[in-house]
């Protein structure tokens, strides 16, 4: 028991100053908020518009294709160890996973998620945009059938 004093003493003195720190900024700096502290500010330049509600998926598809590539790399350091002792089994099994990688990131940049700036409208099919497209037109409203009043139909309820 005595060869585990030295760890809970560390972990005593680190919650020690983790509570200490904590105080401390408390009391030497109350927060007093106001315009200017509360204002997003970024690389010298203040805000003129305000930011989008919501983020376009275009972000979090660049941050999955990240992930992917730094999963696959996760996964293939360690067969870089070892790979003479996996034989041509652990070759076909690192090949498969590629494999499957990249048939992702393929899927992923045919369906536009690294179309970025004005080339992604040279890439896009001129027969998707017509006038004849509407919002009433390509959205089908789920639910709905059976539920228009008709003329006569006054007294039934809807």
């Amino acid at each position: 028991m005595g060869q585990y004093l030295p760890i809970l003493a560390l972990g005593i003195l680190a919650t020690l100053f983790a509570l200490i720190s904590l105080i401390a900024s408390r009391l030497l700096n109350p927060g007093r908020p106001n315009d200017a502290k509360n204002a997003p500010y970024e690389c010298g330049i203040v805000d003129q518009v305000a930011p989008p509600e919501r983020f376009p998926v275009r972000f979090y598809l660049v941050a999955m294709i990240f992930i992917v590539f730094d999963i696959e790399i996760i996964f293939l350091y360690p067969f870089t160890a070892v790979y003479r002792e996996l034989g041509s089994f652990g070759l076909v099994s690192v090949i498969e996973f590629a494999v499957a990688v990249f048939a992702s990131f393929l899927y992923v940049v045919a369906n536009g998620a690294l179309d970025w700036g004005p080339l992604k409208q040279v890439r896009r099919s001129g027969m998707m945009v017509t006038p004849s497209r509407t919002s009433t037109s390509t959205i089908r409203r789920v639910g709905q059938e059976g539920r228009e009043v008709h003329v006569g139909d006054e007294g039934v309820a809807a």
